[in-house]
């Protein structure tokens, strides 16, 4: 019998069983053809983020919190013929893919092709967005589009610490996260509903996150238009400029003070001398979430 037939039905069949089921089976964070057994608690979810949702909330007496080791996973369960079996990506019975994006390292797996997954081995975690986008940042120690690569502020583990904003876990969290112009990170979500409270300064640092020169204009306007009263006009206090670290004597005003360095109305008033510094300055940038 002809080898090109042959070849042409295992392809076939290979095709079939990338596709059965698929887009059926997972939960409302992966689409996906497997479950996990948490290695911590030796219990099956859907995957370590339905764990961690049920293990590591609020709900449960602190002592017994915990997330899922995600390299540590050894078993899956086949979601077509419940076979529980090694981590592979076809199963070992009914031989369907389990993930379309599977990732040995990860133990990961995800039916939906379209997030362009990479496994990122400096970061030790598979991300989004396609690994031709990003580079890695070996100061910061995290993943960041090309766009910034010799544009953005260096932060020693820039993303290895909480939001500052909703205290999530950033460096794996799955939401979209910005770099803001100091270099410091946040989700995007929380930079956006800090816009809506007319919150425009860094959480961390101070710094102003956007370009503020319209609303600078617009306090040179009030503070030209409403003089002090004779007892202020000649009271001079020191201030630091939240953007540029400059600490500068100036002319006492109820409405603002303005950095005689950079001319950022982001001062506050202080003790003469105050050597306090903040951090650097930039537009926000977008980077890619985890797997």
């Amino acid at each position: 019998m002809d080898m090109g037939f042959h070849e042409n039905e295992q392809n076939q069949e290979f095709a079939n069983l990338m596709e059965i089921g698929s887009g059926h089976y997972g939960c409302s964070h992966y689409r996906r053809r497997c479950k996990i057994r948490a290695p911590c608690c030796d219990e099956i979810f859907d995957c370590r983020h339905c764990h961690n949702e049920a293990k590591d909330s609020l709900h449960i007496e602190q002592h017994h919190r915990h997330e899922l080791p995600r390299h540590e996973v050894s078993k899956v369960i086949c979601s077509l013929c419940e076979t529980e079996q090694d981590v592979q990506q076809n199963c070992s019975n009914c031989g369907v893919c389990m993930g379309k994006y599977f990732c040995s390292k990860c133990k990961f797996f995800d039916d939906d092709l379209s997030k362009k997954q990479y496994h990122c081995d400096e970061c030790g975690i598979c991300r989004t967005g396609g690994e031709e986008n990003f580079f890695h940042c070996k100061r910061c120690r995290c993943c960041y589009s090309k766009i910034m690569e010799d544009k953005h502020q260096c932060v020693e583990g820039a993303m290895h610490h909480n939001c500052p904003v909703c205290f999530e876990y950033l460096f794996d969290s799955t939401r979209d996260i910005t770099v803001l112009r100091c270099g410091h990170t946040m989700h995007l979500e929380c930079t956006k509903d800090m816009g809506l409270h007319n919150r425009y300064t860094c959480p961390v640092c101070s710094k102003s996150i956007c370009d503020m020169s319209n609303l600078w204009k617009k306090l040179d306007e009030e503070v030209a238009a409403y003089p002090m009263p004779k007892l202020y006009e000649n009271k001079m206090v020191w201030i630091l400029c939240n953007d540029c670290g400059s600490n500068t004597n100036v002319r006492f005003h109820l409405i603002a003070h303005k950095c005689s360095s950079c001319g950022s109305y982001n001062t506050r008033q202080t003790q003469r001398g105050s050597d306090s510094h903040s951090c650097s300055s930039g537009m926000p940038q977008v980077v890619g979430s985890t797997g």
